[in-house]
């Protein structure tokens, strides 16, 4: 490869005359400014050669520089020069095209082989071309298009015509002079490069040609494809470089160009792959999207035809389209390929087998062993099983160096002659790439390179490189790539008796049992933390077990987990979920994440119920729950007993739908969460019904629309006796006072409520004093009373304090981000200094009060022996009155176990001191957001899912 120079303009600049050249640079210096160039100095160019000049302008301009020079040249009155130097730039521009448009007819002739003659291939991507015009056509300045579709839906077919057609003069002609289309997985093995290298590389002359590309890259198109199959990583945002000459890693000169860091103005066109698009195209610039459907019925008819040119194409399509798994499967053209080459190798071999394949295993074994029969029909099971060895270790080893590019060494190396390498190429397991050669189809690699695994055997020399089963699987599910996962869908779908059954005539024995027994080894060795690591999306093992299909095998693997966590974001995800956790027979908590509508466009309760889901205790739902009519048989398995819907908005009917299921007596559900579903005071009337007889003790209706008539409702049910709520959350619920007079009821009525969340509701001292009343009432069993930021002032800490003196039950009440100020502080500490009282943890955050409660708070700390925590956080007391404190909190009467304080928010002299009495006091814990952990759990409250699915 070679760097860009300056020797293309040198060439004409030494035509000028000495006098032109000395206008040329007297005109330079007005000519930068047109340019909105930083000038160069006059003292560098006044006396300056003219190789020296050119050599200037490459160095300052760059790509600007052939620009500035052809405006020069018709400034100092040389348009001839100006005229022989654009000739030069439409020549080459000529010849490149020229030499890409035999370079694509090439591949698409010989290694893109679509079975469709280009007047219909145009026709099935019309949609896309227009889309692809609309883009670019339309547009004049930079653009990034990004192809995207399901893998092998014919992404890179699409591009490689694109790049044909525009150096045919067929696409895209006055919108671009140069298109470069790069295979970026060929640059696995290139540690470092230059964009300049990388372009030269793929131009047929000198480099002089570069620097006038280079010239206008608004003009310039890059057409990139393979990211899937890309070692590198490609999302880093720092050390990227806008120097397109410079010598980088490869990957900092990809992310560079992607994220328009190098060469801004040239557009892109990118296929990234499944795996990468989203990730990637957060990190592009403004990205258009261009989608790649699959073939149509109309299609599939027409490539069946054209595959084998005579009536048996219609009898084959009928027999597909009766088919309909592998009917739906002949949408995806790759998969419409392998199928219709398997069939019409069997016709040939004279064996056409019975069954045409239910998953991707068994259609690409059929495609292997139909081009065996049909090409080694007289060779030994032993001379086939060596043959097909050789091809296998080569994709293996590929597999492990992430390598899908091989030279004729890679091929020597693993057994494979020239003779073999032109009989893998007439059979479609090659094909080539210039001098190399790769894979057909980058899933043929992956299938070979699984298959290597069942031909091993235990006599066989270790190959430096290949790992074992286990190691490999390691590596699958280390790596996120597209690749990774296809490879366990078929490393799964393959180890199985009906695989095994159809290799076995052709290559002799093939154990599917080891390897199944090595899948559920490597699973099991796992931690149950490590499972929910690597198999972070454990969506991808149900599609593997769903590829696998055998009864025994599936429920070994799923009984392997206790806890998982589902990612539903399609039908198919249902699908795929429903089949494995049926067999998940010790499965103990299930999260399930359902995105918008998933229920509601697909399920019907006629279609049969997942009473044979078989988990313990847990789970938990987010962002929408369709129309609810899914809850009628979900909230009737046996063991589920905790259900958070938090972030899930439910309609009044939904919440209809849910409480019909909540009444029922096979209901077990005992934690109910509905924080933040917009639930209305209506809704709220129909949940207190429904939980009057269930055995519902934990409820949160946190962060809804209540307001005073919902909360009549719940206290309603809670004045039921046969009401067995235990805890009742109803922070930011929109109440008033007046809600107390009903929960004021409420309280002296229920026997089992213990803890009661009011939290940032506006209540006021009105509303305080009524639910004092009912704790001082001997019948009230409530234990915890959570009131921060209930709009209070020291004006209600009089009947407050009474209660500490009365009440034996209470023993936490939280009154953070209150008003109450030093008065209130004081009488508080006072009652807590009562022999009666009972208190174990008191609230203060965000009070208003300072330092002169020091005192008063050392003197409760060192008289109440049951006070085991006092939240203080937030507050910044001054060093005088945090020694007081501190001095208590050492005190041997002091029992306290937690204080709530943020000892980052002081200075050094003071936290020296916090340090010093945790250090004395082993048992003290002085902690910021003491209790957030706890009070975050009962309210069900956590991140609204957003799937990455």
């Amino acid at each position: 490869m070679m760097e860009t120079s300056g020797y293309g303009l040198l060439q004409y600049v030494q035509k000028l005359s000495d006098e032109e050249f000395q206008r040329f640079k007297e005109r330079l210096r007005k000519e930068t400014e047109k340019f909105k160039l930083k000038p160069i100095s006059w003292n560098k160019i006044k006396n300056t050669s003219k190789e020296d000049l050119v050599m200037q302008l490459n160095k300052h301009y760059a790509a600007k520089a052939w620009n500035i020079v052809l405006s020069l040249f018709v400034q100092v009155n040389r348009e001839d020069l100006s005229a022989m130097l654009q000739k030069e730039r439409r020549d080459k521009q000529i010849k490149y095209k020229e030499n890409m448009k035999n370079s694509f007819q090439h591949i698409w002739t010989l290694e893109t082989n679509t079975h469709i003659p280009d007047s219909s291939y145009h026709t099935i991507i019309e949609l896309e071309y227009k889309a692809l015009q609309d883009i670019f056509y339309w547009e004049s300045e930079p653009i990034t298009a990004v192809v995207s579709g399901p893998r092998g839906q014919g992404k890179t077919i699409f591009l490689r015509k694109v790049m044909l057609d525009w150096a045919s003069g067929n696409l895209l002609q006055n919108r671009f002079r140069y298109v470069f289309f790069f295979s970026v997985f060929a640059l696995n093995t290139t540690t470092e490069l230059s964009l300049a290298e990388l372009i030269s590389s793929n131009l047929p002359e000198s480099s002089g040609t570069l620097d006038d590309i280079l010239s206008d890259p608004k003009s310039i198109l890059f057409i990139l494809d393979g990211f899937n199959y890309l070692k590198f990583d490609l999302e880093r945002r720092t050390n990227l470089c806008n120097d397109y000459r410079k010598k980088l890693p490869t990957e900092i000169v990809l992310s560079s160009l992607l994220q328009k860091i190098m060469l801004p103005e040239c557009s892109l066109l990118l296929e990234l792959g499944n795996t990468n698009f989203s990730k990637i195209t957060l990190l592009l610039k403004y990205p258009r999207e261009i989608s790649i459907t699959g073939f149509s019925e109309q299609t599939i008819e027409f490539y069946c035809v054209s595959h084998f040119k005579n009536h048996r194409g219609i009898e084959i399509f009928e027999k597909l389209k009766s088919i309909q798994p592998l009917f739906t499967l002949c949408s995806i053209p790759f998969w419409c390929w392998v199928i219709c080459r398997s069939l019409k190798w069997q016709y040939e071999s004279k064996e056409v087998e019975k069954r045409f394949g239910e998953t991707d295993g068994i259609v690409f074994t059929l495609f292997m062993v139909s081009a065996f029969k049909a090409t080694y029909s007289r060779t030994t099971t032993r001379h086939n099983r060596f043959r097909l060895k050789t091809l296998c270790t080569l994709a293996v080893e590929g597999m492990w160096k992430q390598v899908y590019v091989f030279d004729s060494e890679d091929l020597r190396r693993n057994g494979i002659s020239e003779t073999d390498k032109a009989v893998w190429l007439r059979m479609n397991f090659f094909q080539n790439q210039g001098n190399n050669i790769v894979f057909y189809h980058h899933s043929i690699q992956w299938y070979f390179a699984i298959l290597f695994y069942f031909l091993k055997e235990d006599k066989e020399t270790h190959h430096p490189i290949i790992g074992s089963l286990p190691q490999f699987l390691g590596e699958m599910y280390a790596h996120r790539q597209n690749q990774w996962f296809q490879t366990r869908v078929l490393l799964f779908g393959m180890a199985t008796e009906k695989v095994s059954s159809l290799l076995e005539p052709c290559f002799g024995v093939i154990s599917a049992k080891e390897v199944r027994q090595e899948i559920i080894g490597y699973i099991k060795s796992l931690s149950q933390q490590e499972c929910n690591e690597k198999l972070v999306h454990t969506g991808e093992l149900f599609f593997c077990l769903i590829d696998n299909n055998e009864e025994r095998f599936v429920r070994q693997v799923m009984d392997l987990f206790e806890e998982i966590t589902v990612d539903i974001s399609n039908a198919d995800d249902l699908t795929a979920a429903q089949y494995s956790l049926q067999r998940a027979s010790k499965l103990k908590h299930l999260h399930l994440h359902i995105q918008k509508k998933v229920f509601s466009e697909i399920h019907d309760p006629e279609d049969g119920d997942l009473e044979t889901f078989n988990f313990r205790k847990e789970c938990s739902f987010m962002t929408n729950f369709g129309d609810g009519s899914l809850f009628r048989t979900l909230l009737q398995l046996p063991r589920l007993k905790y259900l958070n819907l938090y972030g899930t908005n439910l309609s009044n009917h939904v919440v209809e739908m849910l409480c019909s299921a909540l009444k029922c007596s096979t209901c077990k559900v005992e934690e109910l969460l509905l924080g933040k579903c917009d639930i209305s005071s209506e809704a709220c009337g129909i949940i207190a019904t429904a939980l009057i007889n269930s055995k519902v003790k934990h409820l949160s209706l946190v962060e809804n629309p209540l307001k005073n008539k919902g909360i009549m409702s719940l206290c309603e049910m809670l004045k039921d006796p046969n009401c067995v709520l235990e805890s009742l959350m109803l922070s930011y619920c929109c109440l008033t006072f007046i809600a107390c007079g009903s929960l004021y009821e409420a309280l002296l009525s229920n026997k089992h409520l213990s803890l009661l969340d009011l939290e940032s509701n506006f209540l006021e001292n009105a509303g305080v004093n009524l639910l004092c009343e009912a704790l001082k009432d001997p019948n009230c069993t409530l234990e915890e009373l959570w009131l921060s930021g209930c709009y209070l002032t020291s004006e209600c800490c009089d009947e407050i304090s009474t209660v500490f003196t009365c009440n034996k039950n209470l023993k936490t009440l939280k009154l953070g981000n209150n008003n109450i100020q030093d008065t209130g502080v004081k009488q508080l500490c006072e009652a807590l200094c009562h022999p009666n009282c009972k208190l174990q943890c008191l609230g203060l955050d965000m009070c208003e009060f300072t330092s002169d409660c020091c005192e008063d708070l050392a003197l409760a700390l060192t008289t109440c022996n049951t006070l085991k925590s006092l939240n203080l956080d937030w507050k910044l007391l001054e060093h005088s009155g945090l020694e007081v404190l501190c001095d208590a909190l050492n005190h041997k009467d002091c029992n306290l176990k937690m204080l709530g304080l943020d000892k980052s928010l002081f200075p050094e002299k003071s936290q020296t001191l916090l340090q010093a009495v945790e250090k004395k006091n082993k048992n003290l814990n002085v902690v910021h957001f003491p209790w957030i952990e706890e009070e975050c759990q009962k309210r069900g409250v956590r991140l609204v899912w957003n799937s990455t699915n």
